[in-house]
């Protein structure tokens, strides 16, 4: 991972952000915390800008502004996201180069689901992506163990309570029998197969094939592809509509359980 090399002086949180620590606010609060030295001595001021020439340490280690990177990863089913697992499942960081093991994946896909995942050391991006007030939409192709009854799209529609709350989807579209498309714009944790299992249903296939307006397309299994400025615009919703990116294919892929 190449750094970055600073051109003007950067505010401490930025900088930060910039190093992959996290988000402008998780920065923000580690300099509350007094975890941030630079030049060897704790920085609790807010306002303070870094230099080129500057050190900085995060809990006694030194960060560096990291050259921004984003990427497109289709996780396959059998994977876990998180870089070690106490139960030693197999993790999306062991499909990865090395130069990329040091990124961070913008929220998640459960060990059963596959599809389209961002990863990326831009904490600030990341942050847009998850933050509820943004409303991101995530398209999932759904493959259930059996025919999905008309009412229950409406009970998709208008809400199903759950021991996590009231869980809905944005929009639904029955593609065959077994087979939906469903959008979220908010997501709880296994949300779907939560909302399936609750009308009596076993998901035997979720794939997610959108972020925003950025597709999955024909990006293989456990592929990555580098975004550019152009697709992290579409994955941030700043296009009109949802469009597929040129590069990757534009017709959807193809479910063989259905």
């Amino acid at each position: 991972m190449h750094t970055r090399p600073m051109k003007e002086a950067l505010r401490l949180n930025k900088f930060l952000a910039l190093c992959g620590v996290g988000s402008r606010r998780k920065c923000d609060e580690l300099i509350q915390a007094g975890r941030v030295e630079i030049n060897g001595s704790p920085c609790l001021n807010m306002g303070t800008r870094v230099t080129a020439g500057d050190h900085v340490r995060v809990d006694g280690k030194r960060v560096a502004a990291q050259e921004t990177l984003v990427i497109a990863f289709h996780k396959p089913r059998g994977y876990v996201c998180t870089r070690e697992d106490e139960r030693g499942r197999d993790t999306i960081y062991s499909l990865l180069p090395g130069k990329l093991r040091t990124l961070h994946h913008v929220g998640r896909l459960d060990r059963d689901s596959e599809g389209l995942l961002i990863l990326t050391n831009d904490g600030d991006l990341s942050q847009r992506l998850m933050h509820p007030s943004k409303s991101v939409e995530k398209e999932y192709l759904v493959t259930a163990d059996q025919a999905f009854q008309n009412e229950h799209i409406d009970q998709f529609l208008a809400g199903i309570y759950s021991p996590e709350g009231k869980l809905k989807a944005k929009a639904i579209e029955r593609l065959s029998p077994r087979r939906l498309s469903v959008i979220l714009d908010h997501g709880a944790k296994r949300q779907i197969r939560v909302m399936f299992e609750a009308l009596g249903y076993r998901v035997t296939k979720l794939l997610r094939v959108r972020i925003g307006g950025l597709w999955l397309g024909d990006l293989e299994p456990g592929r990555h592809a580098r975004l550019t400025s152009q697709e992290i615009a579409m994955l941030l919703g700043e296009t009109d509509k949802p469009k597929k990116p040129a590069r990757k294919s534009a017709a959807r892929p193809a479910d063989p359980q259905a």
